[in-house]
């Protein structure tokens, strides 16, 4: 990362990425001739059923256990193991080519990406736990599967390997390295289409990873410029298909960002950096233009606002560019990916919600660049406003379609809980779009109402209109907030992600959003 005014703030820097580097193959080989550390099996909770003597009725699992000489049947019973998801249990074994076996719960049947990334997950702590090099996954089910869905199964479980066992390091003293390298696909195929399909996994999770080390990153290492940074270097990595513009204050004010320009222009040492990343076909026509707008708020204390008391969470506000983080991961899977067809615009916000003399104060009135005027009730609803000025640029550019991806309200993690992300558009071909695009990526997504009565609570009694409403309904009116700066022509869908976007548990980032926006991009490409 480069210089910064606060470089030297707490003498931090981060160290060298961990980022997983795990060659995934598939195989068409007999599971007890497969030689390695681990032997994960995936099981629903019909396969662990037995027969009159005792014996598993499961093809696969009766093979193992007779090669086992009845281990592991029995310590199935003695640890209860029934299949139920999340349950699992992992032997040390001898006598056989693999060190140990491990069966891996899904419950009463497994149909959905979410069971089978979260299958890879359970996978890969297991891997971590028994310090393996190499594993293979195989379904004791999957003859009753389709070969279409053995694709998506095989790349979802890929996907989860990736997610549970990176473990970002790079501010520890003394980090740990991932020992896993390899990883075998058995019994669900192999040729082309596999190949290519896990190849789209391992860039998905490039992204992924990516989104996670950018929010993981703290305030003091992580500011508006470092992040455009981050931006310029994908850019030029890919530089085929990617290129960046990176607006300083002067461009703000030609392009009359005045909403954005009262969270930031004079309230931080660190200056915010306008963001516009483009991704363009290597060959033939663009048929569709898309824009995906992030909330980029490195740091948020609030504001004169300010974000106190034990259940205020300034403590976790560096995961404020969770939206950004998002956008800017799923840019670095779809340039390799390199989709025809489509042009997407990247563009994010980027600067901090501080406190100052001279920053931005409760009842200010700022001058979007749409001419819409705000009054400025919570200085603690700054996404928004910086936003405003986002969505309106962008919908300049031509798009027919915008997403845009911000923790923006508390009020949807109290609807939803952390797990799911609020959606929010009046466009049902788009709510569709990004709905399916969710279940075939295992993100949870759960649309929301725009109630346009709710706007009338919105209404100022000098500018147009304020920034925050009553408690009540407060993730749809930001929803209905961003909405006057949407051109009506444009297709438009919010996602409000302030829940799923943190691990509160591990006190980590999840790199939630980027496999949905690579599956709704891969989408409009075809």
């Amino acid at each position: 990362m480069a210089d910064t005014p606060n470089d030297t703030l707490g003498l931090t820097r981060p160290g060298p990425s961990n980022a997983p580097k795990i060659n995934f193959a598939a195989k068409d080989i007999d599971v007890l001739e497969w030689s390695g550390d681990l032997l994960a099996v995936g099981v629903i909770e019909k396969d662990v059923e037995r027969d009159e003597e005792g014996h598993f009725k499961n093809p696969l699992l009766h093979r193992l256990n007779e090669a086992l000489g009845g281990l592991l049947g029995e310590a199935s019973s003695e640890e209860e193991f029934s299949g139920k998801s999340a349950q699992s249990i992992v032997l040390r074994v001898s006598g056989l080519r693999f060190k140990r076996v491990g069966l891996f719960g899904l419950g009463q049947s497994a149909s959905r990406a979410v069971a089978f990334v979260g299958l890879g997950e359970a996978i890969a702590a297991a891997a971590q736990a028994s310090r393996a090099a190499s594993l293979a996954v195989v379904l004791a089910f999957s003859e009753d599967l389709s070969d279409e869905s053995k694709l998506d199964i095989a790349s979802a479980i890929a996907v989860g390997i990736v997610n549970g066992i990176f473990d970002d390091n790079r501010y520890r003293s003394d980090p740990k390295m991932t020992l896993l390298e390899s990883v075998n696909v058995l019994g669900l195929g192999s040729g082309p289409d596999m190949e290519k399909k896990l190849e789209y996994a391992e860039y998905v999770s490039s992204g992924i990873v990516f989104v996670k080390e950018l929010v993981n990153s703290p305030a003091n290492v992580l500011t508006p410029g470092e992040l455009a940074e981050e931006v310029s270097k994908i850019a030029e990595k890919y530089n085929d298909v990617l290129s960046a513009k990176i607006f300083k204050e002067d461009r703000m004010i030609e392009l009359k960002m005045g909403s954005y320009l009262g969270v930031t222009a004079a309230a931080t040492a660190n200056p915010a950096h306008f963001i516009h990343l483009c991704y363009k076909p290597p060959c033939g026509p663009v048929l569709t233009k898309l824009g995906l707008v992030g909330k980029g708020i490195t740091f948020d204390s609030g504001g004169y606002n300010l974000k106190t008391g034990p259940n205020s969470s300034i403590e976790t506000m560096k995961n404020d560019m969770g939206g950004a983080a998002a956008i800017f991961g799923a840019a670095k899977a779809i340039a390799q990916l390199k989709p025809p067809g489509v042009e997407i615009h990247f563009v994010v916000p980027a600067c901090e919600n501080m406190i100052s003399a001279t920053g931005m104060r409760p009842s200010d009135i700022v001058t979007a660049s749409n001419g819409k005027t705000i009054e400025v009730n919570n200085t603690d609803a700054e996404g928004r406003l910086c936003l405003a000025d986002a969505l309106f640029y962008t919908c300049n550019l031509g798009v027919e379609k915008i997403i845009d991806l911000a923790t923006l309200t508390g009020a949807c993690i109290i609807a939803l809980g952390p797990s799911v992300a609020g959606a929010f558009t009046q466009n049902e071909d788009l709510a569709k779009e990004v709905i399916d695009a969710a279940e075939r990526s295992g993100e949870k997504i759960w649309r929301l109402p725009m109630e346009e009565s709710y706007w009338e609570s919105m209404k100022s009694g000098v500018a147009d209109m304020i920034n925050t409403g009553p408690g009540q309904g407060g993730a749809i009116t930001g929803a209905l907030f961003l909405k006057q700066f949407v051109a009506d022509n444009v297709q438009w869908m919010h996602l409000d992600i302030a829940g799923p976007v943190w691990n509160a548990r591990k006190r980590i980032a999840t790199g939630f959003g980027v496999s949905t926006l690579v599956e709704w991009v891969l989408k409009n490409a075809s």
